[in-house]
């Protein structure tokens, strides 16, 4: 079952594709032909259920087209497999890369939806060995298999966590490689009341110590906390059916876009 698509739908901006990348990412589509900078990410950047994300936002202060490349639930596998958006990420005036959990990607311990990136498809031998009381069948999503793996042994989980966080510093190497040093990388940390989730809070599996390690491969990191619209309400202007009404209390209002969208014009200010 998905529900960012459909809800994106009923907004004005209709998800697009660029060239022959096969993501679905944040409409209206902009033209490449003029300096722009580059927003690569997940459903924060994409801006599920909020007319204006923080892309459009800055954009507005700024005053310099920004072309919204975020796709709803992707990982850094998502962005890496498409050639067509690291080409336009790489070729723009700037790019900021929000920082995705380090579960949805494929590693060696399990298998990921190339582009859905949330989805679980299988798990590996290594996975198996570790837990072989489990049956991943019965799995479908990333974050409900892993927070079951540590419910079951948080000792073994220990491996599990170690192997998920040196792959995702490895892939992220790589993208930050790819796309040279004008990027900024963008975290935003997101509060919760479930303090005693075994991931942590999102994005997860992230580690003030994973950031750090990339900070030389990057112009810099955009620090920005913020809580889930229906921890702060703030779901006033938010677009969602009663079906997407537990998604979008999880995911970010108007106004916490608002916050975001300032804290970057006035680092990218600095840089233009």
């Amino acid at each position: 079952m998905s529900f960012e698509v459909s809800g994106a739908r009923a907004l004005a901006d209709i998800p697009c594709r660029y060239g022959t990348s096969r993501l679905l990412v944040r409409g209206p589509r902009r033209s490449l032909r003029e300096p722009y900078i580059a927003f690569l990410g997940s459903s924060d950047t994409y801006g599920c259920f909020v007319t204006r994300p923080f892309v459009a936002l800055t954009e507005a202060e700024i005053g310099m087209t920004c072309v919204n490349l975020g796709c709803a639930n992707a990982g850094v596998d998502a962005v890496l497999n498409d050639p067509e958006v690291i080409g336009i990420a790489a070729s723009a005036r700037f790019c900021v890369v929000q920082i995705s959990g380090a579960q949805n990607m494929s590693n060696a311990l399990y298998r990921v939806h190339p582009r859905r990136n949330d989805r679980f498809l299988s798990a590996s031998a290594r996975l198996r060995s570790i837990y072989p009381d489990v049956d991943f069948t019965d799995f479908h999503f990333n974050k409900h298999m892993l927070t079951t793996l540590h419910d079951l042994s948080a000792e073994r989980f220990r491996a599990v966590r170690k192997e998920i966080q040196r792959a995702w510093l490895a892939r992220m190497r790589v993208l930050l490689e790819r796309l040279g040093a004008q990027t900024r990388l963008l975290w935003l940390r997101h509060a919760s009341f479930d303090t005693d989730s075994p991931l942590g809070g999102d994005p997860l599996l992230i580690t003030a110590s994973m950031v750090d390690e990339l900070a030389d491969l990057s112009g810099g990191v955009i620090e920005v906390g913020v809580t889930p619209a229906g921890q702060s309400d703030d779901l006033d202007g938010m677009f969602y059916g009663p079906l997407q009404a537990p998604i979008a209390e999880l995911s970010l209002g108007p106004c916490a876009h608002e916050v975001i969208a300032g804290q970057l014009a006035a680092n990218l200010r600095t840089v233009l």
